[in-house]
């Protein structure tokens, strides 16, 4: 783990250079986001840094067109922060987020008549396996109101 995080003398950890990659991109995003107006701070993400190149990412294509006018701008806040002095532009690109839908939840109800014609069918099985789920999906009759047989 050492090795991973810190190297040797004749080659640096992978995994230390990628940490110091992420605490930076981290870095410029939270930088960004300090200096940008309200309406825009919750859609612009760094996505990465390759080539002297930047990578913003947003969620509409709208966004992306104001970061294109203010290319010159952002670029000189990103030169105040001392990992991203050498930074030669930016790449935009647009990643719409769309929540998952979770689809509605389908239940289906079982009548106390046919519960009770499970159960029968149930009484009937000699398979034990069988005859326990028979049993288990005739408790699922749904609990009506259901008048009380009279005395």
């Amino acid at each position: 783990m050492t090795r991973l995080l810190t190297g040797n003398s004749s080659s640096p950890g992978d995994l230390g250079s990628l940490m110091r990659m992420v605490r930076a991109i981290d870095c410029a995003q939270q930088h960004l986001r300090d200096h940008l107006p309200q309406e825009i701070r919750e859609h612009i993400f760094v996505g990465g840094y390759r080539q002297g190149k930047l990578t913003l990412i947003t969620d509409r294509a709208i966004w992306m067109t104001w970061l294109r006018y203010e290319q010159a701008r952002l670029l000189q806040l990103l030169h105040q922060l001392p990992e991203f002095e050498a930074v030669t532009g930016l790449t935009f690109k647009v990643r719409p987020v769309n929540p998952p839908k979770i689809p509605p939840r389908l239940t289906r109800g079982l009548s106390a008549r046919a519960a009770d014609e499970i159960s029968s069918c149930a009484a009937d099985i000699d398979d034990p396996i069988l005859k326990r789920s028979l049993e288990r999906l005739a408790t699922h009759a749904e609990a009506k109101d259901e008048p009380s047989a009279p005395l």
